[in-house]
């Protein structure tokens, strides 16, 4: 990882750190508006032995792992990791925490059933460094089930999104211009299925490993 990327990671890590304890707070206008039905209908297509959540954040996504699955939950921020540890032990639920960054997994090759995210892959730094360690320990017949929000297609709505894309990444964090679609492909994933509302911007991306 060159030195820009280790400085946007840095800073990655600083903001969510910064925003663990009213994150929740923050977030619930859009959970109520339509993230939530949306994650929920994600992770009813989550299942296998072992299961990847990558930015697992404050454990918004803990009452919807499947049971009966292994889940290993990770992420970049201590902060947020120690909401969801407390959230889980609230819940009587058993998670394998990990403070780890998607784009160096400290895990083994071809391990898990299913790699999932939620609204993920607007923030790290390099999506496709990220997508492709998804990628390298998902097993053999394996998937990917992504919830995220992309760069509309309008060519309109499309300019005006990377035109405020600077603001919103000095407000929040999240970039608003990716393309995660192609993203998932250059990745070295199959694209199984997307699943798009609101002129395109919101997605549920299904994608398995290539042959």
């Amino acid at each position: 990882m060159n030195s820009k990327s280790l400085d946007e990671t840095a800073k990655e890590q600083a903001r969510y750190q910064g925003v663990a304890r009213w994150y929740d707070l923050a977030t619930r206008p859009m959970e109520l508006l339509g993230f939530g039905r949306l994650r929920r209908r994600l992770w009813r297509d989550v299942s296998g032995a072992r299961v990847l959540e990558l930015g697992v954040g404050t454990g918004v996504n803990l009452s919807l792992y499947p049971d009966g699955s292994r889940v290993v939950a990770i992420d970049i921020a201590p902060a947020m990791l120690r909401r969801a540890v407390e959230r889980a032990r609230r819940d009587g639920r058993r998670v394998d925490f990990l403070l780890a960054d998607a784009q160096h997994l400290p895990l083994k090759d071809a391990v898990f059933d299913t790699v999932v995210a939620t609204c993920v892959f607007c923030s790290v730094p390099d999506p496709r460094a990220g997508l492709r360690e998804a990628l390298r320990v998902c097993a053999p017949g394996g998937r990917l089930r992504l919830f995220e929000h992309v760069i509309a297609k309008n060519p309109l709505l499309g300019r005006m999104m990377r035109w405020l894309n600077p603001i919103a990444v000095r407000m929040g964090g999240e970039n608003i211009d990716r393309d995660t679609v192609t993203n998932v492909r250059a990745a070295g994933w199959t694209l199984e299925r997307e699943d798009s509302w609101v002129m395109g911007i919101f997605k549920l991306i299904h994608g398995r490993p290539q042959p």
